[in-house]
């Protein structure tokens, strides 16, 4: 894969807590010079819309623990989305799934989805749970008319496995995040079954891609 197929991939991420305004302007600038998307904070999206108009934009709600209640969720996603966002990353709950509170994780999701007319990504932070766990959480996801399920937030101990992003293909199209830095690991994260790349490393990954042929 060169290059110019692989950048359309790429969600091209900056979500630290120190992130600036400055900060995000910089990842802009790289997707739109590369042609990849950014992820970036909810609170710079109108900035960012401003700044750089043709650069579809996710971000993050309920990040980085999932812990919000499900009111708040809901309304962090409208906010987002009229604030200019093109796509939404939701964190679930882990603490409601480990519990065995499916349920409870498949009505807020939807919430969400319902909520808004842009697609949802579940982020179900894999590093926290067991294959079981993962699986009830790719179901609640579908179940929940969900677009995509999403490896990790970045925040946990551990990101994307090409094991996890097997599992999950199996459900929903996935976006394999946290700890993809070279082209190397991001093409096996695609071979494995990513339809997507969450990565702040994005532009180190397609330096390494090869240059489209003539």
């Amino acid at each position: 894969m060169d290059r110019t197929e692989l950048a359309p991939l790429i969600d091209h991420t900056v979500l630290g807590p120190e992130t600036s305004i400055g900060d995000v302007e910089a990842v802009l600038d790289d997707a739109g010079t590369y042609g990849m998307n950014a992820c970036i904070p909810p609170y710079a999206l109108e900035e960012a819309t401003e700044y750089a108009p043709d650069v579809t934009l996710a971000t993050v709600i309920g990040f980085p623990h999932g812990q919000n209640s499900r009111n708040v969720k809901r309304r962090e996603g409208v906010l987002a989305w009229k604030a200019g966002a093109d796509e939404l990353d939701v964190v679930i709950n882990v603490g409601r799934l480990k519990a065995g509170e499916d349920d409870v994780v498949r009505a807020e999701l939807a919430e969400v989805v319902a909520a808004v007319p842009i697609p949802v990504k579940v982020i179900i932070e894999t590093a926290l749970l067991t294959e079981a766990e993962k699986r009830r959480a790719c179901e609640a996801a579908t179940a929940a008319d969900a677009a995509m399920v999403k490896t990790s937030t970045g925040f946990a101990d551990g990101g994307a496995t090409l094991e996890d992003v097997d599992l999950m293909s199996e459900y929903l199209p996935v976006k394999a995040s946290g700890g993809i830095g070279s082209y190397e690991n991001a093409l096996a994260m695609l071979e494995a079954g990513a339809e997507r790349i969450g990565a702040s490393s994005g532009v180190a990954i397609l330096d390494g891609a090869p240059e489209p042929s003539a």
